[in-house]
Parts: structure tokens; C-alpha cells; sequence
């Protein structure tokens, strides 16, 4: 009997323990819209969220196919977070399909976002991560609503989300170093669609392509015919294609301009794990690295 009431004594601190540990032991379960703004919810998250991206490695955002799979993810989030500005056409029909009873965080809110012409209509340009100085919003974003769904963790969000500010802020001066020592009449390059945008802007380099800000967008012969006579013209040198989608227009716009490829960007998805984007940090620092490389051949 003794022996017996010894072993529940020491059992009751072991269970005091136990009961007076937190609920955020338990990981956060996250969903992010694609593989770019996971790792961003990743870094600020560590090990207290267990992030999903709903698009897939090299997968393109903008012709998304949910499948049941997604809807059961989506279902039982905790937080969803979503780019916006009409990049994740598809999340609403997703949202309806899989019942999830809460509202995704929208990360670019607060962001100097730059409109653009599509089918003759303004519109805003949805592709706000290629400018590192852009993530930062996403990131203290991001914290808010960590903190918001597990305030026990609060602070650790909040020095990773520093941490993480600090890699942006030395990301975009990279960058920096790279583009600026280069003429401006060097810093044009051809892509596949209007995705470089805000990169542009950031390091004033210029991005002509056939497609506009979708990749479901059609490129007419007379756009095509138009921008074949401006890259001769303004004589581009460099092409890129990009991971997420069909190169072969791009490779047809070269072929009319001589203009020599310059390798493969990665613009809306990051690579798979053993590819040259694993990361959000690798993937800009490759694009860099990439487009500098071709501009100062060609110079």
C-alpha cells in the first residue's frame, strides 16, 4: 500500500508538469496559398507552425486546380494566409468547396502596390514578393496574425520576424550591388510574363514579355509582332524562362530577336528541394545572380 501511494506521489508532480504546459506545444496548423509565401510563414513560424502550401513546388498560382486534398487542409487550418491582389483567383470556390469557416489573412495589405494594362484595363500587379523590400510587409503581417492565433508564442514570432527582416534588408542591398554598377541602357531582359514588376522598380531594370500579368493570358501576333520590333530596337540582348510555365513563346520571341538565353528564373513558386530555389532567400538571391550575369555579358 505504501509503495503504492509513494508512486502517486511522485506521479502527481510529473502530472502537475504536464497540465501547466502550454497548448502552443501543439504546432499551429497553417496553410499559405503557394510554395513563395509558405517559407516566408515558415521563417517568422519556426518551429511553432506546421505550414501547407496549397500550390506545389514549380507550380504556377495562376491556373491552380484545387483538389479534394487541399479542401481537407484548408478545412482544418487554424490560419490560412493569401498574396492578394487577385493572384489566388481560385481561393474563394476553394473556400466554398471545403467549408472553412475563416477568413484568410491577406499579406500585401500595406503594400505600395503598382497597377499595370491588362486587356486594355488598369489593374494592379499581384506579383509583390520579387522585391525583398515588399516581403518585410508580408512578414510583420504575418507575425500580427501568429501572435493573434497563439499569443503564448508571441515572442518568439517576434524575434523571428526580426531576424528575418534583417535577411530582407541584406537581400535588396545585394541586389543593389549588383544592378547598380550596370548602364541603364544594359538592365533589359525578356521573360515569359509580366511578373518582374516590382523588381524593376527596386533595381530599375526593365522586363518586356509577351504575356501580360497572367500566364492565362493569350498573346496576340500583333503583341507579339509589336514586341519582336521593340526588342530589336532597344536591343535586348538576354532571355529567361520561368519554372511555373510553358517556355516555348518566350523561345519564339528570341528566336525572331537573337536574343541568347540567359537560363531559368524562378518568379511565382520556389524548385523542389534539391533544385536552385528551395527557399524564398535562395530563390531571389538565384534570380539575381542570374539576370546580373546576362546583363553585364551583354555589356
Amino acid at each position: 500500500m505504501t509503495s503504492h501511494r509513494l508512486l502517486l506521489s511522485a506521479a502527481i508532480p510529473a502530472l502537475m508538469v504536464l497540465s501547466a504546459m502550454p497548448a502552443s506545444a501543439e504546432m499551429l496548423k497553417v496553410v499559405a496559398s503557394f510554395t513563395v509565401l509558405a517559407d516566408v510563414v515558415k521563417q517568422v513560424g519556426g518551429e511553432h507552425v506546421k505550414v501547407t502550401s496549397l500550390v506545389g513546388a514549380n507550380g504556377d498560382p495562376h491556373e491552380f486546380e484545387p483538389s479534394p486534398a487541399d479542401a481537407k487542409n484548408l478545412n482544418a487550418a487554424q490560419v490560412t494566409f493569401v498574396s492578394g491582389e487577385g493572384l489566388e483567383g481560385w481561393m474563394d470556390r476553394l473556400i466554398t468547396a471545403s467549408g472553412y469557416k475563416g477568413k484568410p489573412v491577406t499579406v500585401s495589405e500595406g503594400i505600395n502596390t503598382r497597377t499595370m494594362e491588362e486587356d486594355g484595363e488598369k489593374i494592379t500587379d499581384p506579383h509583390v514578393w520579387n522585391s525583398p523590400v515588399n516581403v518585410k510587409v508580408w512578414v510583420a503581417n504575418i507575425e500580427k496574425a501568429l501572435s493573434s492565433a497563439d499569443p503564448t508564442d508571441a515572442a518568439a514570432f517576434k524575434a523571428n520576424a526580426e531576424k528575418y527582416t534583417r535577411t530582407l534588408d541584406e537581400l535588396n542591398a545585394y541586389a543593389h550591388t549588383k544592378f547598380d554598377k550596370l548602364a541603364d541602357d544594359r538592365r533589359k531582359v525578356l521573360t515569359s510574363h509580366d511578373a518582374f514588376g516590382y523588381f524593376g522598380r527596386e533595381y530599375n531594370v526593365s522586363f518586356l514579355a509577351p504575356l501580360g500579368l497572367s500566364t492565362e493570358s493569350e498573346a496576340s501576333a500583333a503583341d507579339v509582332a509589336k514586341l519582336i520590333e521593340q526588342i530589336k530596337g532597344e536591343h535586348v540582348k538576354a532571355y529567361f524562362f520561368e519554372n511555373s510555365n510553358d517556355p516555348r513563346l518566350v523561345k519564339q520571341v528570341a528566336k525572331a530577336t537573337g536574343a541568347e538565353p540567359g537560363g531559368e528564373l524562378y518568379v511565382e513558386s520556389l524548385s523542389d528541394a534539391k533544385g536552385p530555389a528551395p527557399t524564398y532567400e535562395k530563390m531571389f538571391k538565384y534570380n539575381v545572380d542570374q539576370l546580373a550575369a546576362a546583363m553585364a555579358k551583354s555589356s
